[in-house]
């Protein structure tokens, strides 16, 4: 999946483990050219939504070894990886319908996960409910996913 592909790359080309977001987007779009800067947020944003990237300490880990990627040379992500909405990201998009801050759903739902051990929609789905946020069908969905993990 070229999702898995762009998010390895930072983390193959800085030989580290752990990225702050910021260092994510410029490898994406100033060193790679391959998205704009917002683009590159996005694909952060899926790339937490499905599980590919988690976050710990203020930085942004893979959930997978990026070096059992395999990145062809001419390797150019499609476009189409930015508009797959997760279910992490409905759930945020509940949130701040409801009037929270994405910041501030985001950091809850990290909290919840860290304190609980479950995956972030799983998360970002209790934070809704405990805000009483209608999320009962992300709730299902999350259900299904983890059945299918």
């Amino acid at each position: 999946m070229s999702l898995d592909v762009a998010v390895a790359v930072p983390f193959r080309q800085k030989g580290k483990r752990a990225l702050g977001e910021g260092e994510i987007v410029v490898a994406l779009s100033l060193d790679r050219d391959w998205f704009s800067p917002d683009q590159a947020k996005r694909l952060v944003d899926v790339a937490l939504g499905r599980g590919l990237l988690e976050s710990v300490d203020g930085e942004l880990r893979p959930t997978f070894d990026p070096d059992d990627v395999v990145i062809p040379e001419d390797f150019s992500p499609d476009e189409s990886i930015l508009r797959e909405q997760s279910t992490f990201e409905k759930a945020l998009d509940s949130l701040v319908a409801d009037g929270i801050q994405k910041q501030d759903a985001v950091a809850k739902a990290n909290t919840v996960q860290q304190e609980l051990g479950v995956t972030i929609e799983t998360a970002a789905v209790i934070v809704a409910r405990r805000r009483g946020v209608n999320v009962d069908e992300l709730a299902t969905t999350v259900v299904h996913e983890l059945e299918e993990a």
